[in-house]
C-alpha cells in the first residue's frame, strides 16, 4: 500500500536544489509573502517546476495543515525562535537545510540548537566541520539529473568557469586563480555579475548545460565553499574538471582520470593545457566524470533519502 505523501512547508533559497528536492514523493509548499523578496518569493524563476511545489502565501499558513518544515536559512529559523511564524509552526517537527560550511573551519558553533531538530548537510566534509552541539545531524548528497539530455562536444578549445558574483566574493571563490589561470588559458567566466571581472554575465539554469557543452572541461577555482551543483551537471554532461584539492572537491574528482585537482595552481594550469589541445583527452576524462557522478549523485537515491528523513522527522 502506498504511503500518504507529506506536507512539507518550506522557502524557496536555492532554485536548482529545490527543483532536485521537488523529486522526492511529497508536497512542498513555498513561503510566500507580498515583497516576493529573497526567500520568500514562492515559486518563481524559470525553472519547470514540477506538479508537487506549491506557493504558500504568508497570511493563510496558521490555517494550513503541515507534517513538518524544512529551514534553509537563518532568517527563517530565527524568524521561528522570535515568534513570527505562529506558534503552529514552532510545535512542528523541524529540518535545518545547511548548504553551505562553516564560515570558521573548525569554530563554528551551529545556529540550530535544538535536540529535537535534525540538521542536514548536502556534503560529508560540511558536515565534518561544522559544530552541531546538541543538534543531531546526517548528510544527504547531492541528487542530480539534467534537464535535457544534452552531452559534451568540446567544440570550443577553451574552459569554462561557472562562479556567482566573483568581483565581491574574491579570495574565497578563487577570483585570483581565475585571474592567473586567464593569462595563460583561454576562459569563460559566466554567473551572476560575471561581467565586473570580464566574464559573459548570468546563462539561465535551463541553458547552462547545453552552454557548458561545448567546452572543453571546467574549471572550480573557488577555495572554500560546498560542492556546486553546476559542477555536478558539467560532469553529468560529460566535461572533465579542473580544481582545487579542497573541500568536497577531493572526493569527487580524480586526479589524471575524470579531470585534474590539486592545490598547486601551476599544476592546475598544465592541466587546463592539456585538455585544450587534446580533445580526445577531454572526451576520455569527461566520460570518467559523467560515469561517477552517475552513480555518486543519482538521483533516485537522493530522493530515497529525503523520503525517509522526512517520514522519520514527521513521525517524532
Amino acid at each position: 500500500m502506498a504511503r500518504r505523501r507529506l506536507n512539507v512547508l518550506t522557502w524557496h533559497v536555492h532554485g536548482n536544489y529545490l527543483h532536485y528536492l521537488s523529486h522526492a514523493p511529497h508536497d512542498f509548499h513555498l513561503v510566500r509573502d507580498d515583497s516576493r523578496g529573497a526567500g520568500y518569493s514562492g515559486l518563481s524563476g524559470s525553472l519547470p517546476w514540477r506538479g508537487n511545489l506549491h506557493d504558500a502565501p504568508v497570511g493563510t499558513l496558521d490555517a494550513r495543515r503541515f507534517d513538518c518544515v524544512l529551514y534553509q536559512s537563518r532568517d527563517a529559523w530565527q524568524d521561528r525562535l522570535l515568534g513570527h511564524s505562529g506558534p503552529l509552526l514552532r510545535d512542528l517537527p523541524r529540518v535545518y537545510l545547511e548548504h553551505d560550511p562553516p564560515p570558521d573551519p573548525t569554530d563554528s558553533l551551529h545556529v540550530v540548537q535544538d535536540p529535537n531538530a535534525l540538521l542536514v548537510h548536502v556534503t560529508p566534509f560540511n558536515a565534518l566541520m561544522w559544530d552541531h552541539g546538541v543538534t543531531p545531524h546526517r548528510v544527504i548528497e547531492h541528487g542530480v539529473v539534467l534537464l535535457d539530455d544534452v552531452r559534451a562536444d568540446f567544440e570550443l578549445p577553451r574552459g569554462i568557469v561557472v562562479v556567482n558574483e566573483m568581483r565581491r566574493r574574491g579570495r574565497r571563490v578563487g577570483r585570483d586563480l581565475f585571474e592567473l589561470a586567464r593569462r595563460e588559458i583561454a576562459l569563460e567566466l559566466v554567473g551572476i555579475d560575471a561581467e565586473s571581472c570580464g566574464g559573459l554575465g548570468e546563462i539561465g539554469n535551463t541553458r547552462l548545460p547545453a552552454f557548458m557543452a561545448r567546452h572543453r572541461f571546467l574549471f572550480n577555482p573557488i577555495r572554500y565553499t560546498s560542492l556546486g551543483l553546476a559542477v555536478i551537471e558539467a560532469m553529468l554532461v560529460g566535461l572533465p574538471v579542473v580544481a582545487l584539492a579542497t573541500t568536497e572537491m577531493a572526493t569527487v574528482i580524480e586526479d589524471g582520470v575524470s579531470g585534474f585537482i590539486d592545490t598547486r595552481p601551476t599544476r592546475l594550469v598544465a592541466g587546463m593545457r592539456s585538455l585544450i589541445e587534446d580533445r580526445a583527452l577531454a572526451a576520455r576524462m569527461g566520460e570518467a566524470a559523467r560515469r561517477f557522478a552517475l552513480e555518486r549523485f543519482d538521483i533516485g537515491r537522493f530522493a530515497r533519502d529525503w523520503d525517509e528523513t522526512l517520514r522519520t522527522a514527521a513521525g517524532r
